[in-house]
């Protein structure tokens, strides 16, 4: 490490420099007095003179100059509290005091930079999730509102509006129920709390599974359901086989609502030796790309009136990532508009070894 900005060097350098600068002025006096001094004299005056501003240099420097910076030094280092940390610390003070006085000044602004730009993009998505969940939670409060109303200005004593608006007012209640429970699922996935419970299982037989219970909403909608090449072996997973289940109930749920009609939903495996690939397409309408990089967002929606007529409380997607990112895997999706979308995520394999 280079010490040229400790205080005893510089005090050295700038003595010899004033001493250099003091032999020119003698010289110059000689030669424009013609008096000779004896050099001697001369000697040991420069010496004493040398030492002298030597120590006062020094002193200068310590003093005024790398006390000062040490503490800056020190302040950038006040959070720090292990023993490593404090070696560390002892040890650098000891080196190029000014070099790393610099550096840990520019690695902290560095720092200090990032942390302020990862707050700004948390508050920016603080203000947007309070936003869309207020106006979640809005829409079906303002319908309990107004069927309420309608039934106390005398539509209690109509039989035909009263039980119309009480199914309503139940739809809108099922529909905050599930936004409530969702942020719920989605809280306790984040804080680790909902850590999956790991079983082997059939993931070819849940699939079939899941198809059975959405055919009800599929056949209405003329979507046909199909495993991809007609996957009828046995594939087995290690994971949590409830929280898989409803990884595949909101994508292939997703899948009927944005299809076209005689339009179909595949579900695909491919075994990628550690892991297994289970694909979930469709060729419904697609999604654009600007909106690809955000659809795992909580309440993030592609089309915000379209996709609220359709149900649900705009937190599926972001279930499926927290879901999967919770076994240690991935999901991703790849779709272009008016062909379709394929949501993919891994899972590990259960093949006995």
């Amino acid at each position: 490490m280079s010490r040229t900005s400790d205080p005893r060097i510089l005090a050295l350098i700038i003595s010899t420099a004033l001493l250099l600068l003091s032999n020119l002025v003698y010289v110059f006096i000689e030669l424009t007095s013609g008096l000779e001094l004896p050099w001697v004299s001369l000697l040991a005056a420069e010496l004493i003179l040398f030492v002298a501003q030597y120590f006062l240099i020094r002193y200068f420097l310590e003093k005024f100059i790398y006390e000062k910076i040490k503490l800056v030094f020190k302040s950038i280092h006040n959070l720090k509290r292990t023993k490593d940390e404090k070696k560390e610390l002892r040890s650098n003070l000891r080196g190029d005091l000014i070099t790393t006085v610099n550096e840990q000044v520019l690695n902290w602004a560095k720092d200090r930079g990032e942390e302020i730009d990862e707050l700004k993009k948390l508050e920016t998505y603080r203000r947007e999730f309070l936003g869309n969940v207020s106006h979640e939670l809005k829409t079906p409060l303002f319908n309990l509102q107004g069927f309420t109303l309608t039934l106390l200005d005398g539509g209690l004593s109509d039989p035909e509006i009263n039980r119309d608006y009480l199914e309503k007012s139940q739809k809108n209640i099922e529909r905050m129920i599930t936004i409530v429970e969702d942020l719920e699922v989605i809280s306790r996935l984040e804080s680790g709390e909902a850590r999956p419970q790991i079983t082997r299982f059939d993931i070819v037989s849940l699939t079939r599974d899941v198809m059975e219970f959405l055919e009800p909403k599929a056949t209405p909608a003329r979507i046909h359901l199909v495993l991809g090449h007609d996957y009828y072996g046995e594939l087995l997973v290690l994971a949590d086989k409830e929280k898989i289940r409803e990884v595949l109930i909101n994508l292939i749920d997703n899948s009927i609502k944005y299809g076209r009609e005689n339009g179909r939903t595949k579900v695909s495996f491919y075994d990628m030796d550690e892991n297994i690939l289970v694909e979930v397409s469709d060729n419904g309408i697609g999604i654009a790309e600007e909106h690809i990089p955000r659809l795992f967002e909580r309440f993030y929606r592609v089309d915000k009136h379209r996709s609220r007529s359709k149900g649900g409380s705009g937190l599926g997607l972001a279930i499926v990532k927290h879901i999967i990112e919770a076994h240690n895997q991935t999901v991703n999706v790849r779709s272009a508009t008016g062909i379709g979308s394929t949501f993919a995520f891994t899972l590990k394999s259960g093949r006995s070894s």
